[in-house]
């Protein structure tokens, strides 16, 4: 794989973009050191989110980035699992049994633990999956879908996903590197570990997982998505990042800038409309398009 898809080199005009603060998360005793660059324009945010070089192989510009809206940017990476609350890790089988048991039949796809997961994260159940997209435009609609929140600060997290497979264990790694993959199908890796307790133990050390989803709907298709996924579920992504590494960048998109970047992404067909297909995502789309500007 490291053949194939080396980690690109970050140009000059990437760090000279924006204001970059490595900021401490205490974790355990340590800091992690995560970039955060505010943009200050549109034309500045693009030179951020693109600013990337081509692959020195293919002379393609392929990223090694997954991308996270969030419309606060105070808001970190924690899973829907860990917002639950309560001692949610003990919590997790049962939570899980429980939705085997009653949407069995809505499960289209092979009944690996990974698809049971994919399928209930999309459906809004609690669990240790975090949703990213591989388009930074897709991330950026999620950063500005709730006018509720234009007061305030949204943020990009984005994620080498190709460094962060350095810290697997050797088993999966050779799986990614027989296969020439970047991530893993849920089929790869339930071929490799195929239940959570196993996927815990893989390694002493906590590790992270990126999945793509099986096309459950047009929804996952258009959104471009992939899950994140941790080994220790009590431990967030931002706080696991190694302080030797530079894997994870956050790009603040100031308040004052919701509004432009909103009728940007709206005039790029980025909307509810196409990345929710149906009459929910319309009216949710025509609802905040029409919208006064407040």
């Amino acid at each position: 794989m490291a053949a194939l898809y080396p980690e690109p080199a970050r140009s000059a005009n990437q760090r000279a973009a924006g204001v970059i603060i490595d900021r401490p998360i205490p974790q355990q005793g340590r800091s992690v050191a995560i970039e955060e660059i505010r943009v200050e324009n549109w034309a500045h945010l693009n030179q951020v989110l693109f600013d990337e070089p081509p692959h020195p192989q293919i002379g393609r510009y392929r990223s090694n980035f997954a991308y996270r809206g969030i419309s606060d940017a105070s808001y970190g990476l924690e899973t829907t699992l860990m917002r639950l609350g309560g001692d949610y890790a003990r919590l997790e089988p049962h939570i899980l049994r429980s939705f085997q048991k009653y949407a069995h039949l809505e499960m289209n796809e092979e009944a690996y633990i990974w698809n049971w997961l994919a399928l209930a994260q999309h459906h809004g159940l609690p669990t240790r999956l975090l949703d990213w997209t591989y388009s930074p435009y897709v991330a950026l609609n999620f950063c500005t879908d709730h006018t509720d929140k234009f007061e305030l600060d949204g943020a990009i997290w984005c994620v080498n996903f190709v460094a962060t497979n350095q810290h697997l264990s050797s088993q999966l790694m050779s799986r990614l590197r027989s296969e020439s993959a970047r991530v893993f199908t849920t089929r790869m890796l339930h071929e490799e570990v195929n239940t959570l307790d196993a996927f815990d133990t893989q390694r002493a050390n906590p590790f992270v997982v990126w999945i793509e989803p099986p096309s459950l709907d047009a929804r996952i298709v258009n959104q471009s998505g992939l899950f994140s996924v941790m080994s220790d579920p009590t431990i967030s992504m931002d706080q696991w990042f190694s302080p030797a590494e530079t894997v994870c960048r956050k790009i603040v998109i100031p308040a004052a800038m919701k509004w432009e970047v909103r009728d940007k992404l709206d005039q790029s067909n980025i909307n509810e409309r196409v990345l929710f297909p149906g009459l929910d995502g319309l009216c949710t789309y025509l609802t905040r398009y029409y919208s006064p500007k407040q």
